[in-house]
């Protein structure tokens, strides 16, 4: 058969399908042109698509790279004094302060090398640390005018937005340029437990940007370049030392809650309410366990109370009330909600530490920074390359990071107390006189022999002769030995003590607005010194007589001038949780040594 015969043959029976199925085969050709038509129109939608898209896609670069340029120059990579050591920060403000984990700087030295992205490398001394929430701040020297990062809000991430993460993964910014990932929040309000007895990461951030070894300390900024968070962990376990996806960052808002407590040099620690939770059978959080010590027990919670909320987050698991406790450093005063047969009550309640002195000098824990591949052989090791003119300002003292900055806010807070006037040679009698808000005469004695309040028909009588000091009037919580101290406060400020120090901020009991803080201490007895900041005043006080009393907290509604001198002319005694008294001054004798 030839192959034009086998081609016919073929042909014929498709060949009579097409003549009985014409209408068919018409359909048919139109079907496929209008497929074509079709075809021809969707690719033309798509290149449509593909070009208004590429602008979209263009301007959504630019924005990245205008982002990263306008925050990279905030990033800093660390390494240690000497060569040891390094990890990642970041600056937050102008004159040099920069924030990064504990577990790098505790490996770097208390002096430092930091290099930013102009490609100069700056010396660096270590201000104050929170072993327990894996934060360190240091202060960049040599300029006053360094780039710094925005801060943000952390309670305003949301799963799923972008996150970028820049640091010095591996050590390898050694020309100071940071390397950046870019990824997602994958979550947030997690709580991971702590590595041993410190670095306890609660209400942190979850992202998937790659986050490895020598990204610690690094930076977590939002889409919009804010500063959100530091990045500190990684699941490493079981995966090698390398990102596995999920890494997790120290929210700001966190630490912005402490930055005050670590500007003051000091070994910073954590709070706990001095109580446990645990869920009952109806999922309820309720108190398991209480110190009867605490003063949130003083205030009334009690075994098997619910909590309904905590510094005004809601609670409704253990996670929960672990994160939001975890966030706010020793000694807050802090709002609490529980719930006891179906009735609320509401108290604030002043939060213990989680670590005794003792447990606040850690040594370097678990996630300790890289080692650094280009670092030289330990026999070549440098020596310290700090300059002579920057070695002053780190003064090393028990449970201080750093005393030195101690001294500076010191330094920056007194004045409001001296500016009152010269008390210095004012040893003899002083008598402060006037009436009660309740319109009753008061007459109130200080002396070095003893202290004395005559109200009403009552007189009130506490003696400096060693004797423990009382509540007295009862019920105040020791208002005799709270003037005492404020007696020798402005007599002779630090002098007047035996411990005297800046503690770091924390909202006033009256009022809610943020107030620094200093604290003494005298045979015992604990002050707390606050002062408004705007504007800046000396406003109040509170003296705990014990360690488990509750507070005389003392507050200058207003400050008078007594002739060239001032002094409180209204003052409001609370203890408790509630208003003791109102003192009226009308009259101020203050006697020189006889």
């Amino acid at each position: 058969m030839h192959c034009s015969d086998r081609t016919t043959h073929w042909l014929t029976p498709l060949s009579g399908f097409r003549t009985a199925s014409s209408a068919n085969l018409r359909v048919s050709a139109s079907l496929r042109q209008a497929t074509i038509a079709c075809l021809v129109m969707l690719a033309a939608i798509g290149q449509e698509a593909t070009n208004a898209a590429e602008p979209v896609v263009a301007k959504a670069q630019q924005r990245r790279v205008d982002v990263l340029k306008k925050i990279s120059p905030a990033v800093v990579a660390i390494f240690g004094n000497g060569g040891q050591g390094g990890g990642s920060g970041v600056v937050i403000s102008a004159d040099g302060y920069a924030l990064s984990n504990f577990h790098v700087t505790s490996g770097s030295g208390d002096f430092m090398k930091c290099g930013l992205n102009d490609g100069v490398l700056y010396d660096a001394v270590i201000v104050g640390i929170d072993p327990t929430g894996d934060v360190a701040l240091i202060k960049l020297l040599g300029r006053d005018d360094f780039p710094f990062a925005t801060i943000g809000d952390s309670d305003k991430v949301k799963v799923g937005d972008w996150a970028y993460a820049i640091g010095n993964p591996f050590l390898l910014a050694t020309d100071f340029h940071p390397t950046v990932t870019y990824g997602i929040v994958s979550g947030v309000h997690r709580y991971q437990y702590p590595a041993g007895s410190f670095l306890e990461y609660a209400d942190c951030i979850q992202v998937d940007s790659s986050i490895n070894p020598g990204n610690s300390g690094g930076p977590l900024f939002n889409d919009a370049g804010e500063l959100v968070g530091i990045n500190g962990r990684g699941s490493f376990e079981k995966r090698g030392r390398v990102n596995s996806g999920a890494g997790y960052a120290i929210s700001i808002n966190q630490i912005m809650h402490f930055l005050d407590h670590l500007r003051s040099g000091r070994i910073v620690d954590h709070a706990t309410l001095g109580a446990t939770v645990t869920s009952d059978g109806d999922g309820r959080v309720v108190v398991s366990s209480i110190l009867e010590s605490s003063e949130a027990y003083r205030r009334g919670l009690r075994l098997d109370d619910e909590i309904v909320s905590f510094a005004g987050r809601n609670v409704r698991s253990v996670n929960q009330f672990k994160n939001v406790l975890g966030i706010y450093p020793k000694g807050w005063r802090l709002p609490l909600t529980y719930r006891r047969d179906e009735q609320k009550y509401s108290i604030k309640a002043r939060l213990r530490g989680v670590h005794t002195k003792a447990d606040m000098m850690p040594k370097q824990g678990p996630g300790s920074p890289p080692k650094n591949p280009h670092k030289e052989d330990p026999a070549k090791k440098k020596k310290d390359t700090t300059p002579e003119a920057y070695k002053h300002m780190f003064v090393k003292k028990d449970g201080f990071a750093n005393h030195w900055f101690n001294q500076e806010e010191q330094k920056r807070l007194l004045p409001l107390v001296t500016r009152w006037g010269d008390f210095g040679s004012l040893n003899g009698l002083w008598k402060i006189a006037g009436q009660t808000g309740d319109s009753d005469d008061f007459s109130l004695t200080l002396s070095d022999r003893g202290l004395g309040l005559q109200m009403r028909n009552d007189v009130f009588f506490q003696p400096l002769d060693g004797s423990d000091f009382l509540d007295e009037p009862p019920g105040s919580g020791g208002l005799l030995v709270a003037m005492h101290h404020l007696r020798l406060m402005l007599q002779k400020q630090s002098d007047g003590f035996s411990e005297f120090y800046y503690l770091g901020s924390e909202p006033l009991d009256l009022t809610g607005e943020m107030v620094d803080v200093l604290v003494t201490t005298l045979t015992g007895v604990e002050t707390r010194w606050y002062f408004a900041r705007n504007p800046a005043a000396f406003v109040g006080m509170s003296c705990q007589i014990t360690e488990d009393a509750e507070e005389c907290e003392v507050y200058f509604g207003t400050v008078d001038q007594f002739e060239n001198r001032f002094f409180p002319g209204q003052i409001i005694v609370r203890s408790g949780g509630r208003e003791y008294l109102r003192l009226n001054v009308s009259q101020l004798d203050l006697a020189s040594s006889p």
